[in-house]
């Protein structure tokens, strides 16, 4: 299936794209080109360069955070209570529509 998502970068700038379900969103926004999204390390969830704020609309609908992602971003800059690592979140059909904004520092 198809899903749609929506970037939204520091400047006010959207980007729709579709990707696959099953990959992650971070791996939807680089095949993409989405600036801002750096995924320095590939996935793993070992550097937070893949941060995103999600809508809050949205919030309630992602899985919950594991540990392990609520750590590294821990160490994330400009953290905020919707922030998340697009390498963790798994597209899915009730992510259709997904929206999210890219934080400055990653522009």
């Amino acid at each position: 299936m198809t899903i749609n998502l929506v970037f939204i970068d520091a400047s006010g700038q959207r980007r729709e794209i579709s990707s696959q379900e099953g990959r992650s969103l971070m791996e939807a926004a680089t095949l993409s080109g989405v600036p801002g999204i750096d995924a320095d390390c590939g996935g793993a969830c070992a550097c937070a360069t893949c941060q995103v704020y999600v809508d809050p609309d949205w919030l309630s609908r992602l899985p919950a955070m594991s540990d392990g992602e609520a750590n590294m971003l821990g160490f994330a800059a400009n953290r905020q209570e919707n922030s998340r690592l697009a390498c963790q979140i798994r597209l899915a059909p009730e992510l259709d529509g997904l929206t999210v904004t890219t934080p400055e520092f990653q522009f």
